[in-house]
């Protein structure tokens, strides 16, 4: 005789009768395949995935959210998604219905992007880039409303413009000639950054935004890219790119938030764009950090102005 069992997830807490935003799992690993317009390539993203649960509850079904990733990912086929974002998308706007107590979930994938990229020598080779997605359902009567974000950071340079200048004025006592006007764009040293830059857009529309695009856009902001393979001269041309383009990490953050409307013009004006830049500085003992958000009317009307 089979026996029922209690189900304890069901019961009601014991204590502190509180809803709690978010009961969940995360650093669940999974080879996700994204449809791209040339091919299909193959990304290891990791997940979290959460919903609320109310006061009146003792715990979540957590199998449930297991279960759906593997619906999503692992069992259709080895069918590809559009991209990070729409299967974070799907997950959420699922999740609501395997959890019919829940009105809001979460879900956020991450992964390694490889991507081709020129070096200053003409070879290509293949950059490795943070990319990065999260979707959030909410209930709206009988329907659910999903908010989606997509986002890259990559790894690029910067050189200080506040060195460099200082630089060239002690420079100058000792080498007079550089007072002449024919030398005043030529690059001084300065002290080096590696620069993380990270850009997210927050999209209410359902408009797929491109991963490349943003790499793009975060690589315009900095000094310089970076690269994994450099031969002498192309160390010699990077070095002398980013000391062509001194920035502060001030100067990356409006630079990268002022490019955004024009690199993406079919976005909403109520869509966000986040943006965060560390600079892991060479000579002093800690790190420069900027970050700013702006809705894209905020930016378009910066850009008019």
């Amino acid at each position: 005789m089979n026996v029922p069992v209690r189900d304890v997830h069901a019961s009601t807490p014991a204590s502190g009768h509180l809803t709690l935003d978010r009961v969940g799992i995360e650093g669940i690993r999974k080879p996700l395949l994204v449809q791209r317009a040339d091919r299909v390539i193959t990304l290891g993203a990791s997940f979290a995935i959460s919903v609320d649960l109310p006061a009146s509850r003792k715990g979540s079904d957590l199998s449930r959210n297991a279960e759906l990733l593997a619906d999503t990912i692992d069992w259709p086929e080895a069918s590809p998604v559009a991209s990070l974002e729409s299967a974070c998308a799907t997950i959420a706007r699922d999740l609501l219905t395997r959890h019919p107590y829940a009105s809001r979930s979460e879900v956020s994938g991450e992964a390694e992007y490889f991507l081709s990229r020129g070096r200053p020598g003409g070879r290509a080779s293949l950059e490795n880039f943070g990319l990065f997605a999260s979707a959030v359902g909410s209930r709206n009567g009988g329907a659910v409303d999903v908010r989606r974000s997509i986002g890259a950071e990559a790894v690029g340079m910067t050189a200080c413009p506040c060195a460099m200048e200082t630089a060239r004025s002690q420079l100058r006592e000792e080498f007079p000639q550089l007072a002449s006007p024919e030398l005043e764009a030529l690059p001084i040293v300065s002290h080096n950054q590696r620069n993380r830059t990270r850009l997210v857009l927050e999209l209410s529309g359902v408009e797929e935004v491109e991963a490349d695009r943003l790499v793009e856009a975060i690589e315009a902001a900095q000094s310089s890219p970076t690269y994994a393979i450099l031969k002498r001269a192309d160390e010699a041309r990077v070095v002398l790119d980013a000391h062509r383009r001194p920035k502060f990490v001030e100067d990356v953050v409006r630079d990268l938030l002022a490019s955004i409307p024009a690199r993406f013009p079919e976005l909403s004006d109520g869509d966000v764009a986040r943006v965060r830049t560390t600079s892991e500085e060479s000579i002093h003992k800690y790190n420069v950090v900027a970050e700013h958000r702006a809705t894209f009317r905020e930016l378009r009307a910066l850009g008019s102005a």
